[in-house]
């Protein structure tokens, strides 16, 4: 009969944590997610808009702070929820970083933190070049004419990607300038993770040299999880893009969720 009761008892218990699990909303919920955006030579002027895009009509919902290679350095990663690295030149923001920085950046990452690479963070985010931080297994294709223009290009999204962007149509118009074009390597680098590919382009720009035909079926917009962290990458521009402001703190929200 002891054990008989004592095993109710322990029922009991059991259904209580769980009904108090739901009913209590979790630790943190309210609290606001810390996002360090790289301040820093290769860091271009489209990073004031990135950051207006986080807090136009956020209420509160981000905290802001900007974050330089020796604070990296230094362990001024502790306690952020993203890390952005904006557009400009990747190879200048990664020298910048230096080897320290870069490590410290990936460890970062690998402990559960967030990486937004947009344009020239993009870049950096590869593993393509030797100032990379190696947090996506990716190459840039067509690496020589990078500088390939701007202007707007339209991307053909994948399903998930559709759904992620909150999309009512498979494509989107976005501005693009420069950033890098997205493939995956023919031998797999079993030490960086691969990435999922949420929309390609669809059209292409090929000036100043660059030649036509390559750019479209490139990944324009990928994600990947990197040990405990999550990975994001732009090529084009979603703060420059009227309408397509959204797509970044869309992009943060889900990097911020902890594994």
């Amino acid at each position: 009969m002891d054990g008989y009761i004592n095993g109710e008892i322990a029922m009991i218990v059991r259904m209580l944590i769980l009904l108090l699990m739901i009913a209590s909303p979790a630790l943190g919920d309210d609290d606001p997610i810390r996002v360090a955006v790289f301040k820093g030579t290769g860091v271009g002027p489209s990073s004031e808009k990135l950051i207006a895009a986080l807090t136009s009509e956020s209420d509160g919902k981000y905290e802001i702070l900007r974050v330089t290679a020796e604070e990296i350095r230094g362990g001024g990663l502790a306690g952020v929820d993203v890390l952005v690295q904006p557009g400009g030149s990747g190879s200048k923001q990664g020298n910048t970083l230096g080897e320290v920085g870069r490590l410290a950046v990936r460890d970062y990452v690998r402990g559960g933190g967030g990486y937004l690479g947009v344009c020239g963070g993009a870049y950096l985010a590869t593993n393509d070049y030797e100032w990379s931080l190696n947090l996506i297994d990716a190459k840039v294709v067509d690496r020589r004419h990078w500088a390939r223009g701007n202007g707007m290009v339209t991307l053909r999204l994948s399903p998930s990607g559709t759904e992620f962007f909150q999309c009512g149509a498979p494509e989107m118009e976005i501005h693009y300038a420069q950033g890098p074009l997205l493939g995956r390597r023919e031998w797999d680098d079993h030490e960086v993770p691969d990435y999922e590919s949420l929309a390609i382009f669809a059209t292409e720009i090929a000036k100043n040299g660059a030649p036509s035909g390559v750019m479209a079926g490139t990944s324009a917009a990928v994600r990947s999880h990197f040990g405990k962290g999550r990975v994001f990458c732009f090529s084009p521009h979603p703060e420059l893009t009227d309408g397509l402001h959204h797509l970044i703190p869309l992009a943060v929200q889900w990097l911020a969720v902890q594994q």
